[in-house]
């Protein structure tokens, strides 16, 4: 991984994206064993696209299988647009988020883990990846063996497939102690 300085701020080159490297070391997650189960865990996937010169994003339900997010969708409109304009994204997942109360307000914390990541989105049309898509968002939200899909529904709508690039983990300094306790 090639690093580099900009404005004394260490970042690193990953394919067209300059990222920013994590200041706090102690909280990032390396294991690509707890990536994967937070990116299998989760049911909520935010995406980040250029809108111009302005972010835009939206949250998803979504399936995660072998280093690519799916998320279905209708076959038109203002994200479909953009992601033909430009298939780079950003998106950012969190799993077991938990506010933690104290008795001064600077006392309060809050217990994370979470996934920001880059990669390119795919429009898919094809009715076999539209139900692969399908069962797989369907796996992620607890009911696996639901595999029949109207084809009605099929027809209007298609699969986005985000093909992760990079990502990386962070969770909250006192994870450790809370999965310990």
């Amino acid at each position: 991984m090639k690093w580099k300085m900009i404005n004394n701020r260490k970042y690193y080159i990953h394919a067209n994206f300059i990222v920013e490297a994590m200041r706090k070391t102690n909280q990032e997650i390396k294991d690509e064993t707890i990536l994967k189960e937070i990116l299998s865990g989760a049911t909520i996937c935010r995406v980040a696209m250029m809108d111009g010169d302005l972010p835009y994003i939206i949250p998803f339900n979504y399936g995660y299988m072998d280093g690519c997010i799916y998320i279905h969708s209708a076959p038109e409109g203002k994200k479909i647009d953009l992601l033909r304009q430009d298939r780079r994204v950003c998106f950012e997942v969190e799993d077991t988020v938990e506010i933690l109360s104290g008795d001064q307000a600077c006392d309060w914390t809050t217990s994370y883990r979470s996934v920001v990541g880059y990669g390119t989105v795919e429009i898919l049309s094809d009715e076999q990846s539209k139900q692969k898509g399908l069962e797989m968002i369907m796996a992620q939200h607890g009911a696996p063996e639901l595999k029949e899909f109207k084809p009605k529904n099929l027809n209007r709508m298609v699969i986005l497939k985000l093909r992760i690039t990079s990502m990386t983990g962070k969770q909250s300094g006192n994870w450790n102690s809370k999965v310990n306790h």
